[in-house]
């Protein structure tokens, strides 16, 4: 069995992105959305964590930023992935594969 890490070890790309990529460069949500041409919600939720990277987001990111798209959105599949394993015990689905 491969090493799992724990879910909580998993970020979400918007907080990455907030801390690591917008705050350094001092632009303000505001200016980034209207530099995006997307809402200030729509940014601000993925930022704060509240909504998925979608891949034309990653793409803004990438062209903004030179953050590989393609990074960006691993990221947000492992921490789908992550946050589902949580509750893969309520997921009661038996192989359909015979031993």
């Amino acid at each position: 069995m491969g090493l799992k890490m724990h879910p909580s070890l998993y970020v979400h790309p918007g907080d990455w992105l907030k801390t690591e990529i917008v705050e350094p460069h001092g632009v303000t949500v505001t200016a980034l959305a209207e530099h995006f041409g997307v809402s200030r919600q729509a940014l601000s939720a993925l930022l704060n964590g509240h909504a998925a990277l979608s891949a034309d987001m990653a793409i803004r990111f990438e062209n903004a930023f030179g953050v590989k798209a393609d990074t960006m959105l691993r990221m947000q599949t492992a921490y789908d992935l992550a946050r589902a394993r949580e509750h893969e015990a309520d997921l009661a689905v038996s192989s359909l594969i015979a031993a």
